[in-house]
């Protein structure tokens, strides 16, 4: 199989650029006088913080100080930040910093701008949330529910907005309008899991960042949409004896209306082997895993089939435990950076600048490892999948979503990078 137009969507895989896992950190100094309440220059006044929207396109994000962004539940929307949202199944965020860029902390800035208290619009006409392409459906075969945690971007990336299926549910697909003709990214979480999954988890349960399988997808301007399926290399590699757990459901693309290319591609833990992908253009990406792509055409949908291996219902387990409020709040351990916080006018220019954090990180689990720059599709040898590419996406208001010389090549190449966040967000 040959995909044409896969030059351009290599946004999310920009490698030094990876996956930004961060905590706002503002310093508070208070200052006691016996004598007078009047606060000296030298006390920094108390920030106001913002809350999430009461509307029905938007998800609350559980947490304690993020009142509901898709921010880590330490992380407060304080005054002059950008506050990532949460949209309902199917729909992705419409709001962002204008001419915000995938460079490193523009980035971070998606969602409402905190302002006085209040969290407005950037872009007032436009609603919060807008529908996906509606290309992409899941299937849960398992009988149990189980979730699909989409990572935020443009947002600090954890995998924090939830899609719970029962039977099915409609995907996020983001076109080729959205923030930097970015992909959207999911981890998978074992049935029995739901939005409680959706967390920066740790090695002790195979869920959010430890999830055992990962997806992708996202369309190019023919309508056409790649969907990926692929094994997260954190859990094939760093699972700390997770990965030696049978697992008991396995996932596979179907398309119902026919057309697609790419078919087979499955990942079926009863007859593959850990880290293997039934499919014969598999291809192994930059973190070490492989992964199969189907091109859905134009106008076609496809599903993501969920279903148990054994008859038991697919848990990992035979119940996950539910994590705990310890496992909800990420440390900040991380090599720590300075930069000045995102502004949406220029008062905001003589705010403090806060200290934050950043994981390290690693390439994307959909780039090849060859730094061959073709532009072919996997191949049965599985010697090309993607172009290398080192320039930065940059969405902007008058031209939303659109790199200079991307919008004519395929966002094949933006799906690679869909799922790159399952090998970078360490």
């Amino acid at each position: 199989m040959r995909l044409t137009n896969i030059a351009a969507a290599l946004v999310l895989l920009c490698g030094e650029a990876a996956f930004a896992h961060r905590h706002l950190h503002r310093r508070h100094v208070h200052s006691h006088s016996p004598k007078r309440a009047q606060p000296s220059p030298e006390v920094e006044k108390r920030e106001a913080t913002c809350s999430l929207p009461d509307h029905s396109d938007l998800v609350h994000v559980p947490g304690a100080q993020n009142n509901g962004f898709a921010m880590s539940p330490d992380q407060p929307c304080k005054d002059g930040m950008y506050c990532p949202i949460a949209c309902k199944p199917g729909m992705v965020m419409a709001q962002w910093e204008p001419g915000s860029t995938y460079n490193y902390p523009s980035s971070m800035n998606g969602g409402l701008y905190c302002n006085g208290g209040k969290a407005e619009k950037p872009f007032d006409s436009k609603p919060y949330c807008v529908d996906g392409t509606g290309s992409v459906q899941v299937v849960n075969e398992c009988g149990k529910k189980l979730s699909f945690c989409q990572t935020v971007l443009p947002g600090n990336e954890a995998m924090l907005i939830p899609t719970i299926i029962d039977g099915t549910a409609t995907l996020a697909v983001p076109g080729t309008d959205y923030w930097g003709s970015t992909a959207a990214h999911y981890y998978i979480n074992p049935p029995g899991v739901g939005d409680e999954g959706c967390i920066w988890g740790d090695n002790s349960q195979p869920i959010g960042n430890w999830a055992p399988y990962v997806a992708g997808a996202n369309a190019d301007k023919n309508g056409q949409t790649f969907l990926k399926l692929g094994w997260n290399p954190i859990f094939e590699f760093e699972g700390a004896g997770l990965e030696k757990k049978p697992l008991k459901f396995g996932v596979r693309v179907e398309c119902p209306s026919g057309g697609c290319n790419g078919l087979p591609c499955e990942i079926d833990p009863s007859k593959h082997k850990l880290g293997e992908v039934g499919s014969k253009l598999a291809t192994e990406g930059a973190g070490g895993s492989s992964f199969c792509v189907v091109t859905v055409p134009s106008g076609s949908k496809a599903n993501i089939v969920v279903f148990s291996t054994d008859g038991s219902g697919g848990d990992y387990e035979e119940e996950v435990p539910e994590p705990s409020a310890a496992d909800d709040k990420p440390t900040s351990s991380a090599p720590t950076e300075t930069s000045e916080p995102s502004s949406k006018g220029a008062d905001s220019a003589s705010q403090s600048t806060p200290t934050q954090t950043r994981p390290t990180v690693r390439p994307g689990i959909f780039q090849e490892k060859e730094t061959s720059t073709t532009d072919t599709a996997p191949s049965a040898t599985g010697t090309s999948d993607s172009p290398r590419e080192s320039e930065q996406s940059n969405p902007s208001d008058s031209e939303p979503n659109v790199a200079p010389g991307r919008q004519s090549s395929a966002a094949f190449a933006g799906l690679v990078i869909a799922v790159a966040a399952a090998a970078c967000l360490f």
